[in-house]
């Protein structure tokens, strides 16, 4: 059974999926910034409250899965 994240009156499984793309898809330029990434990218994850469960570097772009909490889920 799935572990969901709760509060008084709320029950939540919210998850993302972030595909982050440089503008032309400049490999140089990736290629050198890729080894500070995945510290840059927890840091941010960090900051904004939300858990890294899952990310892959590839060479010109990055996916991050990611648990993030109710306030950040939007209804339409």
């Amino acid at each position: 059974m799935k572990e969901y994240q709760s509060l008084a009156h709320t029950r939540w499984d919210c998850k993302y999926h972030v595909v982050f793309i440089p503008k032309k898809r400049k490999k140089k330029i990736f290629g050198v910034l890729r080894r500070h990434l995945g510290a840059i990218f927890r840091e941010l994850a960090k900051h904004k409250e939300v858990e890294v469960v899952e990310g892959h570097l590839m060479l010109d772009h990055v996916h991050i899965a990611a648990l993030g909490g109710s306030r950040f889920y939007r209804p339409l």
